[in-house]
């Protein structure tokens, strides 16, 4: 998770974009602080499907096989 720090900043950066621009150094930083938080949200989205089990209406794990693996594979799911 990013820390409240790294959010704050995030915002930051982009209330002053829309009111009076951003340097070059702004814009790294900015293009950085939104990779990170795209990372982490992509890892957050990709756990939480791994908790995923999908089943039909008679009660059968239909789960998809790559899904299935991807839990087995997974040390922190067990």
């Amino acid at each position: 998770m990013l820390s409240k720090e790294k959010l704050q900043r995030i915002n930051e950066l982009s209330a002053k974009a829309k009111k009076e621009g951003l340097s070059l150094k702004e814009q790294k930083e900015q293009k950085e602080l939104r990779e990170a938080y795209l990372k982490n949200v992509r890892q957050s989205f990709k756990n939480q499907l791994k908790s995923v089990k999908i089943v039909d209406e008679e009660g059968n794990d239909v789960t998809p096989e790559k899904l299935k693996k991807d839990k087995n594979n997974d040390p922190f799911i067990h």
